[in-house]
């Protein structure tokens, strides 16, 4: 779990400005703060400044993914549905937004 952390960070401390955007999304933080996300490194930053569990095996999955996502090996949407998933997985509230 540290490893895919780390490598998160890394990623995005080498990537953050090539960072795709894809259909937007809010999450409604524990303390009432809504975050927007847009891009992947927003998706980066919430999962690992954020995120209110680290444990769960949906968090590690979109960890996993958003690292694919930024290094272009699945798409930006991929590494989106996993990071919703992980958020249902820790009872995060997420308000889609429709383009």
């Amino acid at each position: 779990m540290v490893d895919v952390v780390f490598t998160l960070q890394w990623v995005i401390d080498m990537n953050w400005h090539t960072t795709k955007e894809f259909t937007p999304l809010m999450l409604v933080m524990a303390n009432s703060d809504a975050l927007k996300i847009r891009t992947l490194y927003d998706v980066g930053r919430v999962l690992l400044e954020f995120w209110p569990d680290e444990d769960g095996e949906k968090y590690v999955v979109a960890v996993k993914t958003c690292v694919e996502a930024i290094t272009g090996e699945t798409t930006p949407e991929d590494a989106r549905r996993a990071f919703i998933d992980a958020a249902g997985e820790a009872n995060i509230p997420v308000i889609t937004i429709v383009r």
